[in-house]
């Protein structure tokens, strides 16, 4: 629905950002080179979230090669999907803050520096400009710690061509007031149909700037909890996402390439002339769901081409070592993913509601919250299952239910049962499922210990970014004192970000 909207948006705003790159003779005769060109702030809102969902590029390396592969919803046995076995790739490990900062954030920037410098500004644009904001670098802190923040982006604008790295807690207590001011901008007005996102409905906006607030809250749960605590009531006092209907995600189409389709379809989808055929969905996932009868199997798996039964593979294995594995000597006796929900039009998501009623749930029983945690825990699933119909892959309804009805929340074991819902309701948004594991350390995976692995066997606890920064950004030893990095950027795996405690 909302692809049809956008499509000539889509068109246009690549051949004008296409257009503003040609003939550069004439440009810099005819244009002051301090000063950036100017860009309809509707069409680069639209580029920003595009751009945010990403392309293949990042999706395969960052989202899927690593963050898939350790938090074990994937497996692999092909060498170079370096995450199931911790081995160091270098443009792997930085392709998400490679891609971001010539990318989602050079935009973004601009577009919050426009709409705040502008006299007559649409207040409601700027608010979902700001909430966008966060999307994004809240992304990039989570899987890389201290990174460039205040001065990032600001190149064309300020002429800052080596911006300073600021520490990660700065930076989260900067997310969270804009957030909360951002959230206070909402009124009338916005982007419209330019809005990918949610069409330009305010109230969603509103849920969602709150509801990436709760994120970011109980994100620092481990680090810091009064604050957590704090800015977990504003969060709620605002309203957050409770229904399918609020999911924060972006619509995509088979193209135009380059432009709109999902990142991960252009890693996995045969049908489309795509398809790394190489990763199987981890036994610990596929066990797991078994074990609990749980529906979504037959949404995220398809059965084992050798045996016709949901199989999943074990982390670590290699093309020798799967020969002797004794739950299955091929991988084709183990499941893939369901090809329907990773195709190049498939959604991408950013926030669900069940990751925020899980989140409340959560918030309950640490006291930070009134609401009743059994209820939100089973909101959480029911909004897990329920999301799936974004897809086009709606989990039948009776069994729905039977399975939230058969799942209670166990209070006694509270943390556990949030802390595995947490970690399927996340798949295909392996940053956050990273970066949940690494606050919470549920579920408890076993780690893989893989010869040549650069974390002595155990899962790494952040992305390396780009070596090149040690030697071009003077800000970069500073930041790297600050966190205990050394130049040897494999060993930064093993090196927990700040709120990871």
């Amino acid at each position: 629905m909302k692809n049809i909207t956008y499509k000539i948006i889509l068109v246009s705003f690549g051949l004008l950002f296409f257009c503003s790159s040609c003939d550069e003779g004439f440009a810099d005769i005819n244009t002051n080179q301090t000063q950036a060109i100017n860009i309809d702030p509707t069409f680069q809102f639209s580029w920003a979230q595009l751009r945010t969902s990403g392309g293949r590029y990042e999706n395969w390396r960052a989202n899927l090669i690593y963050s898939s592969m350790m938090l074990q919803h994937l497996s692999a046995v092909c060498g170079y999907w370096s995450g199931d076995k911790y081995t160091y790739n270098g443009g792997y490990s930085s392709s998400l803050i490679d891609r971001a900062y010539t990318e989602q954030v050079k935009d973004i920037v601009d577009l919050v520096n426009t709409l705040q410098t502008t006299e007559g500004s649409d207040a409601t644009m700027l608010g979902m400009a700001r909430i966008w904001k966060v999307v994004i670098f809240q992304r990039l802190t989570d899987t890389y710690g201290d990174i460039p923040y205040f001065e990032a982006g600001k190149g064309a604008i300020e002429g800052i061509d080596f911006p300073a790295y600021d520490s990660q807690e700065s930076i989260y207590m900067d997310m969270l007031n804009e957030l909360e001011q951002a959230v206070g901008q909402l009124g009338s007005g916005g982007f419209g149909s330019a809005d990918l996102i949610f069409g330009g409905d305010v109230d969603k906006w509103r849920k969602f700037g709150n509801s990436l607030m709760l994120r970011l809250a109980m994100r620092l749960s481990e680090v810091d909890p009064g604050t957590a605590q704090a800015w977990t009531a504003k969060a709620v006092a605002g309203g957050v996402m409770s229904t399918n209907d609020d999911d924060a995600f972006l619509e995509h189409t088979n193209g135009p390439e380059g432009i709109n389709r999902n990142g991960i379809g252009e890693v996995m989808d045969k049908a489309n002339g795509f398809g790394d055929d190489c990763p199987r969905v981890s036994n610990t996932f596929m066990d797991w769901m078994i074990a609990n009868d749980d529906p979504r199997q037959n949404v995220i798996a398809v059965p084992s081409t050798n045996t016709g039964e949901f199989a999943g593979m074990p982390n670590g294995l290699d093309a020798t070592t799967i020969a002797t594995n004794p739950s299955g000597a091929s991988v084709e006796d183990f499941s893939r993913i369901n090809p329907e929900i990773v195709r190049v039009s498939s959604p991408m998501m950013f926030q669900s509601s069940a990751e925020v009623q899980l989140l409340l749930a959560e918030a309950a029983m640490r006291g930070w919250h009134s609401g009743d945690a059994s209820q939100h825990y089973a909101n959480g699933l029911t909004n897990a299952l329920g999301l799936w119909a974004h897809y086009g892959q709606a989990v039948d309804a009776s069994a729905a239910e039977a399975y939230v009805a058969a799942n209670p929340l166990d209070e006694a074991n509270a943390m556990r049962d949030i802390g595995w819902q947490y970690w399927a309701a996340t798949f295909l948004n392996e940053y956050e499922t990273f970066s949940n594991w690494r606050r919470t350390g549920i579920p408890e995976l076993t780690p893989v210990n893989y010869s040549g692995n650069v974390t002595n066997g155990q899962i790494p606890l952040r992305l390396a970014g780009n070596p090149g920064e040690a030697t071009l950004n003077p800000g970069w030893q500073s930041a790297a004192d600050r966190q205990g990095l050394s130049t040897d950027f494999a060993s930064h795996m093993s090196v927990p970000v700040w709120w990871d405690k």
